[in-house]
């Protein structure tokens, strides 16, 4: 491959990274996967997956190629391996085999043990021409989600919080409104619209009452996860109002009801039993907004993958602290009065 087709191949990969990012809150727990086709280095059909169940994105894109002939001399950029599997749609691989596409740039094998390089193989096997590699990086930062879910075999884990500038994160009396101010609580409805489910703890449910919900952006609302392990919860409280799915974990009981689950866990492994029954339930991604006891938690078992700090210009004096953090600062913004810092474990402390 020459300096020129790589370059080429990375500008239009870049693109199909771009169109499979507008599936974000939509496709889980399928991959986030983009496609574009070039012929003679125009771009003349692209698309991406934009709802689970429905087309993938290399359907997407040969449907929109308007002269089909065109394709058996054409390049198909696509960020995830082609499937090769039947499961809510048929098999990419056959379809692209069908069309006689010329050649298939992908950025990253697919994980999934379903497809796991029989899509790149099942290609080769026909005679197209298959190369692998192409900003894989920035494809494996696109499906992190995926990625984590299919090879650690749980979510990934999003902390978050809002803490003060003398580093609490709560009032004594366990009150923490407002600490960031309104545009960073926008943002916060937005990452909720992103991931698959939403997680608190009883504390935070007892004294702030959350609704845990998409209210100031447009999107779905996550699975409200509360951790209540005696059940002394009032069920008349907001996550309880069964209008989004709820899964309450405790150590006493099992049962279901409509939009709400109790699910019983051992107190001895508890987080790993949690883990595991997130992930039979499809939840790919889980943001952990509070209280401080389960983010600590959570940081105490290195169990996450990220962790988005608020830092705001206010102070309590006195309170209750922020969770100190050991890890990598990958990111820092200004958000009027606030500063938002993303941060990464320093090391993958976790098997689980």
């Amino acid at each position: 491959m020459t300096r020129h087709d790589h370059h080429n191949d990375e500008v239009f990969m870049r693109r199909a990274l771009e169109l499979a990012a507008l599936g974000l809150g939509n496709v889980s727990p399928n991959p986030l996967v983009g496609s574009v086709i070039v012929h003679e280095g125009k771009i003349i059909g692209e698309g991406w997956h934009k709802k689970y169940g429905e087309a993938h994105a290399e359907v997407n894109a040969v449907d929109s190629v308007e002269n089909k002939n065109l394709l058996k001399e054409s390049t198909v950029y696509v960020n995830l391996e082609p499937c090769s599997h039947f499961g809510k749609t048929p098999p990419c691989a056959d379809m692209l085999i069908a069309n006689r596409v010329k050649k298939v740039v992908v950025a990253n094998l697919d994980s999934n043990p379903l497809v796991a390089g029989k899509g790149i193989k099942k290609l080769r096997t026909e005679g197209i021409e298959v190369i692998t590699g192409i900003l894989d990086r920035q494809g494996s930062e696109l499906n992190k989600r995926f990625f984590t879910y299919m090879e650690k075999q749980r979510p990934y884990i999003i902390l978050k919080w809002a803490e003060t500038a003398d580093g609490f994160i709560a009032r004594e009396n366990y009150d923490s409104k407002w600490i960031s101010n309104e545009y960073s609580r926008q943002v916060v409805h937005k990452w909720r619209s992103e991931e698959d489910a939403i997680m608190v703890g009883a504390k935070t449910v007892a004294h702030d009452n959350p609704q845990l919900n998409v209210r100031d952006w447009t999107g779905r609302n996550p699975v409200r996860i509360v951790i209540d392990r005696f059940l002394k919860l009032d069920d008349t409280l907001n996550v309880f109002d069964k209008k989004q799915k709820a899964i309450l974990y405790n150590l006493i009981k099992h049962e279901e009801h409509p939009n709400l689950s109790l699910v019983r866990i051992d107190e001895e492994n508890f987080f790993e039993d949690l883990m595991k029954d997130l992930y039979k339930r499809n939840i790919q991604s889980v943001i952990i907004e509070g209280g401080a006891t389960l983010l600590n938690f959570f940081l105490a078992l290195g169990l996450w993958d990220e962790a988005r700090v608020f830092q705001s210009s206010r102070s309590f004096n006195k309170g209750i602290p922020a969770p100190v953090l050991h890890a990598r600062l990958i990111e820092s913004y200004s958000i009027e009065s606030d500063t938002l810092k993303i941060f990464v474990p320093k090391i993958d402390l976790h098997n689980a």
